[in-house]
């Protein structure tokens, strides 16, 4: 005997105690399914039999069966559940999460249940209480079926034990159907367009035997695409009957599926003598089938009836990543069946309100929208089919004049084809709110605290589950909200960098053999040095004009673009000095033909700004100038006075020496400190190295390699001598020529005063058996350590203790920052939602609060 169970549902087991009930749950269901009103009368009072525990127990069921339907999971309620009021709770809980309510009923006599029970323990309730539950089930037999839209009823133990359930996938369910999809948005009639658009797309049309109501050609895909209608196949156009013709042959082929639309459904009920307003449209559609001539009219009302009837609310695929109803569909109805979802699906839903043109307000959905699942959709004709919150509205109102839209999944491509004419006049105009700023931009504008707030996971391409802790994010917030630059700019925040495993050297902390050996032992053949400027670390976005500003990241009056640091934070103060930089590096754009080499009106550049005195200005005021001079002044005196000690012939040599040393150190150190710091009176006194281009329009340039950004970026800084090409080598690795004259050259940058150099791999991107590999090393010199670590750090006592430092939890925090930059790009220039793109660069904000020692 085989039941049927619809794959998402509420299945309540009816039946006297000692009917079976428990042991049929345990033999077909997961344990995890069956929520048992014994079991929640012992979570609450240990005793599964203590009856005064009832109401707590039920309690306690309702909830977590409620849990269980919103999480979309099966659930099996084990109860005796014989009386309409013990069912009643459990029916509404099925509604509320729009669930089919399916009856298992135990039709057991009331004997074979109490010897049941004698034989458990502490079970012998006697045999009144067990006829009383027979009583009522048999009271209940009768109205079982309006109360669920499943009803099996077993009337014996031989039933009992031969049940074989069968999980049904619900209709709506096509999860394991990823596509490739043409999702095609509202007809209304216009079959030229249509049949345009198909054949922009790849199908071809084929002549097949049809019955004579639905003779027309049927479309198909060489390659095996399929088209996915949305609906609104009819009414306003002039082809009605051959729209909804072409979609019903191409369904009948399994090239497409189609969702019913508002329009199909008033049809629907036309054809089935309702009474119903021929308004809208549907006056054209009824004026061509009446002009159909008999039997032909008949049987094509009759077939029409039949195709209408049987297409569905609303279709998820692609392991539920894709969904598509005519007007979309919320997140917590996805997957759902019920007169709600249909309704939802068909018409949105409205505020209630009516609008100027004497049509209903409709309550934007798509604003609130959450949910991971990308949603397509039409009923409301657009101007422009925009990407709202991972979903889009691909009615661009063909029969009002527009266009015909499909989108290609999971391409995420738009094609479309113009409307050869107006033929329905709209009542509201398509353009009647027209912005330059996307409907996205317009949503973006406020952001909700909760988006980041306590601990969360973040899964990038790069790395999964990247955890962000709370009081992390407490930290970012603060930061975040006192004092960083409109978030609509922060499309990236730069990752920190891991310095190289310490070296075994004398006289050294740090040194370029075991950055080459480290890339080495993972594979990595060629690395690029590049010169490591002593600077502050910038984001610079630049704009072609504020057009593009305002096109492209929604921002009005802000200029041209921002630097900001690695913070967040605006990096100048006023901007005064900010906008004369821009405009620099704008002017240099255009005069390398940046613009159109990567065809993009923007550019996020990563980048070190000079000097380092522009922005540490406080650091050096407060830190390093008075241990400068405070070491000198001190050191200075008591070397007077050994010396003096020395000279009347006391025996202080050894003290002497060493006081000397220790002057020679402070002053090395602040030597160190100024070589990076000069006065800035214009803007001819700053220096900007940009060393990466991280995105421009439709492109993140993490494909590229090392070499191309460098080669790009010398370009541009030949046109403004602000702008600093940075002075770079490729190294193979297996060339130990290569790598001895590398070795050189970072010994003569850094003897000459320089910082050290950064090694990265050819490759932007690189991964090993463990993950990702460290995108960049920095090997930097002993003065410049000495700024880090203090004026004596390089003592061997000293040096020693240093060598000591671990270095796992920078490595580990620099992959996941790099990860995290990389995705936020990757979102934003893929158009998500600013909360999605924040979501990264608020990640990466947030893990810089972790406790890692900052001169690392």
């Amino acid at each position: 005997m085989k039941l049927n169970i619809p794959e998402l549902s509420l299945v309540v087991l009816i039946g006297a105690s000692g009917s079976g009930k428990s042991s049929f749950a345990r033999k077909h269901f997961l344990g995890t399914e069956i929520i048992s009103s014994d079991y929640c009368r012992s979570i609450v009072c240990d005793d599964e039999t203590n009856q005064a525990a009832t109401t707590d127990a039920f309690e306690l069921l309702h909830y977590i069966v409620a849990k269980r339907l919103k999480a979309g999971r099966l659930t099996v309620v084990d109860a005796t559940n014989v009386k309409p009021e013990d069912r009643k709770p459990l029916l509404q809980l099925a509604k509320d999460y729009h669930c089919f309510a399916v009856a298992i009923v135990f039709n057991i006599p009331a004997e074979l249940c109490h010897d049941r029970n004698q034989q458990r323990e502490n079970r012998d309730f006697g045999i009144h209480v067990v006829k009383r539950h027979t009583e009522n089930l048999k009271r209940s037999l009768r109205h079982l079926d309006r109360e669920f839209r499943y009803v099996h009823i077993l009337s014996n133990v031989e039933q009992i034990n031969s049940v074989e359930i069968q999980r049904q996938p619900l209709w709506n369910n096509r999860k394991t159907e990823a596509g490739p999809f043409d999702i095609i948005g509202d007809i209304h009639g216009c079959c030229d367009e249509l049949e345009i658009l198909l054949q922009q797309l790849g199908y071809e049309a084929h002549a097949e035997p049809q019955q004579p109501c639905w003779e027309f050609p049927t479309y198909k895909h060489p390659s095996g695409r399929q088209v996915m209608f949305v609906g609104d196949l009819v009414d306003r156009g002039i082809r009605n009957l051959d729209s909804i013709k072409l979609a019903r042959n191409m369904v009948a082929a399994g090239s497409a599926l189609c969702v019913c639309g508002n329009h199909e459904f008033k049809l629907l009920r036309y054809l089935r003598g309702k009474n119903v307003k021929l308004n809208h449209g549907l006056e054209l559609t009824v004026a061509e089938i009446e002009a159909l001539p008999e039997p032909l009219q008949t049987e094509f009302r009759a077939e029409l009836a039949k195709f209408i009837d049987s297409l569905i609310s609303h279709y998820i695929f692609d392991d539920g990543k894709l969904v598509i109803a005519h007007a979309g569909l919320k997140e917590e109805l996805q997957g759902r069946t019920s007169g709600h979802v249909r309704s939802f699906a068909m018409y949105g839903e409205t505020t209630g309100e009516i609008d100027e043109y004497g049509l209903p307000v409709r309550a934007n959905w798509a604003r609130e929208y959450r949910g991971a699942a990308t949603v397509v959709y039409g009923h409301v004709p657009v101007l422009e089919a925009e990407w709202l919150n991972n979903t889009i509205d691909i009615d661009t109102g063909c029969v009002f004049g527009g266009k015909l839209t499909a989108l290609k999944y999971p391409e995420r491509e738009i094609v479309q084809v113009p409307a050869a004419q107006v033929y329905y006049e709209p009542l509201r105009p398509l353009d009647a709110e027209t912005s330059i700023r996307s409907v996205q931009q317009e949503d973006d504008d406020i952001l909700d605290i909760a988006d980041v707030l306590g601990k969360r996971f973040i899964n990038t391409r790069l790395q999964a589950n990247i955890a962000i802790q709370a009081d992390r994010s407490i930290a970012a917030l603060e930061v975040m909200s006192r004092f960083a630059a409109n978030p609509k700019w922060l499309i990236y925040l730069p990752p920190t960098m891991s310095p190289v495993a310490t070296s075994k050297l004398p006289g050294y902390l740090e040194y370029p053999t075991e950055a080459f050996d480290y890339y080495r032992s993972l594979g990595i053949n060629e690395v690029v040095c590049e010169e490591k400027h002593m600077g502050s670390r910038a984001v610079v976005i630049v704009c072609r004009d504020e057009a593009a500003v305002e096109k492209r990241f929604g921002i009005t009056g802000e200029g041209i673009g921002i630097c900001y640091t690695r913070t967040g934070r605006r990096f100048f103060d006023n901007s005064t000095l900010e906008t004369p930089v821009l405009e620099r590096v704008r002017a240099a754009l255009t005069a390398s033909d940046f613009w159109q080499r990567l065809e993009t009106d923007w550019v996020c550049l990563d980048c070190e700004l000079m000097p380092w005195s522009a922005k540490a200005q406080g650091l050096l005021r407060a830190q390093y100038a008075p241990v400068g001079a405070a070491a000198n002044h001190s050191l200075d005196y008591a070397t007077q006075l050994f010396q003096q000690a020395f000279d009347r012939g006391i025996a202080v040599a050894p003290q002497l020496e060493k006081l000397q040393t220790r002057s020679s150190m402070a002053q090395k150190y602040v030597e160190a400190y100024r070589r990076y710091c000069w006065n800035v009176d214009s803007i001819e006194d700053f220096k900007l190295a940009p060393f990466h281009i991280m995105a421009t329009d439709g492109a993140v340039h993490v494909d590229k390699d090392h070499l191309w950004h460098m080669n790009q970026i010398a370009q541009i800084c030949q046109s403004d001598p602000i702008l600093l090409a940075t002075t770079h080598r490729t190294v193979n690795l297996q060339d130990e020529a290569a790598v001895t004259a590398a070795t050189q050259w970072w010994e003569e940058l850094t003897q000459a005063g320089g910082e050290g150099m950064v090694v990265k791999p050819l490759q932007f991107i690189n991964s090993g058996s463990k993950g990702l590999i460290q995108p960049a090393v920095k090997v930097r010199g002993s003065e410049y350590l000495r700024i880090i670590y203090g004026p004596e750090y390089d003592l061997p006592e000293h040096l020693e203790r240093l060598r000591q430092r671990g270095l796992g939890a920078k490595r580990n925090l620099a992959v996941r920052e790099f990860a995290l930059g990389v995705e936020a790009l990757e979102r934003f220039v893929a158009k998500l939602p600013l909360r999605q793109v924040h979501e990264c660069v608020f990640g990466v904000l947030a893990l810089e609060s972790e406790p890692i020692d900052p001169r690392l």
